[in-house]
């Protein structure tokens, strides 16, 4: 089994699920309709901070065709990944923390950034968006998904340290040198039943998806995917009891 942050393992185990995860696909949805609302004319430069296996840029590559799209992965097999789904992006094999010469050349370049379904999983996320922020212009604009709600079996299986509520996220971006323009709690009410349901699974969740599962109980899963994929249309932007958190932010001089 992929551990508790073995990245390379993780996405030779779970590229196909994430994919296919209609709960990734809501949060791609909400970033790609609050990047669409950039005013015209800045010259888009986008950075997917924690770009997995290329997804968000994937899509982002067909609505923003003339943004310039860049990716910084920990894990050499997302940015292989990555490179063949979207040969239009740049990715580069990075750790923020301990970063490699090639960086240097991305300093300041961002005029947007994404950081989704990242910060649970490192160990100090102040200090991860600190090194972030060096590849960012001034002003720019962070968009960053974090779960909340209870965390699962399968969230521990995948790494997930912390879970996190509106004034929570609020403090590590102001801490990390970001002015808050707002924050979303999203996915009421289906994305909140999607997540009882892997809450419910508990550890059994982690060996179907990465064995890929077997006979019915894949199709059952392929169909209870798709069901919520309609559902989800349905899901309010913001409200008190959403579990997913979106943050939009800007890097403060």
């Amino acid at each position: 089994m992929a551990g508790r942050d073995n990245w390379n393992d993780h996405w030779e185990h779970f590229a196909v699920a994430a994919s296919r995860n209609p709960a990734q696909q809501m949060r791609h949805a909400i970033i790609a309709g609050l990047l669409r609302r950039s005013p015209g004319g800045r010259g888009l430069r986008m950075l997917d901070i924690g770009s997995g296996q290329g997804d968000l840029l994937a899509k982002l590559r067909d609505l923003l065709p003339q943004a310039k799209l860049l990716g910084f992965e920990l894990s050499a097999s997302g940015v292989e990944i990555s490179r063949q789904k979207t040969p239009g992006a740049d990715f580069v094999v990075a750790d923020l923390l301990k970063p490699p010469e090639e960086l240097k050349a991305y300093t300041g370049w961002a005029t947007d950034a994404v950081c989704s379904e990242v910060l649970e999983h490192v160990d100090s996320p102040v200090d991860f968006l600190c090194a972030a922020r060096l590849y960012l212009t001034v002003d720019a604009r962070l968009i960053v998904t974090v779960p909340g709600g209870p965390m699962s079996a399968f969230d521990r299986h995948i790494g997930h340290r912390q879970h996190f509520t509106r004034d929570s996220i609020a403090a590590v971006l102001q801490a990390s040198g970001f002015s808050v323009e707002r924050i979303y709690l999203s996915g009421f009410p289906f994305f909140n039943l999607y997540r009882g349901l892997v809450i419910a699974r508990g550890e059994k969740l982690a060996i179907d998806v990465e064995t890929g599962g077997k006979g019915l109980s894949a199709r059952m899963a392929d169909a209870v995917m798709a069901m919520f994929r309609g559902l989800f249309r349905f899901n309010l932007i913001n409200s008190p009891l959403g579990w997913q958190v979106v943050a939009v932010a800007r890097k403060s001089e």
